[in-house]
């Protein structure tokens, strides 16, 4: 892949990534974007042309995206069938559903080396804030999330995370782009947000807890109890929020 081009994935990101997973996070990202649209067939031949590779990496990235349900494989291309709305809400119900497992584990381990893991992530977000850098704050960010997922060490949890990170990463950048162009103010209140997940997982206080995923889910706040009570409830546990 040309390097002079503009690319919409981070190219630094890739350093250790195979050509043909260079062109899917590529294509994932304009398909997230908007850029390419739903029903957009695209042609093998015209692909390794565009990214100027050969035909092999551009299968293996359509392959990759096919399994991921956002393009349909025909015989020599696909056809883009993007996320809809309702994919997009399902989405950010899968990551806090892992969060709202997460966090309850959490509270049967130790977690001084994660609290103090986490605090060091934010301060490079931090960093990334000061300098304008929307890129490197998503990186952090995504990072501060994972380190909170992969600190249970729970291998089912972790596969259905890195299955759906690709598409999250997407959303993230391109929303922390934005805000860092029209809503530059509201880092201070991710920031504290992320202040308050650290807090929570330090104290091991539920309803800290509860409220730092209301805080990092403001779209989906009206499920966050729903979601932790009936965890609970399946483990025979009344839930603390009283």
């Amino acid at each position: 892949m040309s390097e002079s081009k503009d690319y919409l994935y981070p190219q630094k990101w890739l350093s250790k990534a195979s050509t043909g997973d260079r062109v899917a996070y590529e294509l994932r990202m304009r398909i997230i974007a908007g850029i390419i649209e739903s029903g957009t067939i695209l042609s093998e031949n015209k692909l390794a042309a565009d990214f100027e590779v050969s035909r092999s990496p551009i299968r293996e990235a359509l392959r990759t995206l096919s399994s991921e349900n956002i393009i349909r494989l025909e015989k020599t291309g696909a056809v883009v069938l993007g996320l809809s709305e309702k994919e997009i809400e399902e989405i950010y119900d899968v990551r806090l559903l892992i969060e709202t497992f997460v966090f309850e584990r959490l509270i049967k381990i130790d977690t001084t080396n994660l609290a103090m893991e986490l605090s060091k992530t934010l301060e490079m977000m931090k960093v990334a804030i000061k300098y304008n850098d929307a890129d490197e704050f998503s990186y952090q960010d995504i990072l501060f999330h994972e380190a909170i997922i992969r600190s249970i060490g729970h291998s089912y949890i972790t596969m259905i995370w890195n299955n759906l990170k690709p598409v999250m990463e997407g959303f993230i950048l391109l929303s922390m782009r934005m805000r860092f162009k029209e809503k530059y103010e509201d880092f201070d209140r991710i920031i504290k947000n992320h202040e308050l997940y650290i807090d929570a997982i330090k104290t091991k206080d539920r309803k800290l807890m509860i409220k730092s995923l209301h805080e990092n889910f403001d779209d989906v706040q009206g499920k966050v109890e729903d979601l932790w009570r009936s965890q609970m409830l399946s483990k025979g546990v009344e839930a603390q929020d009283d």
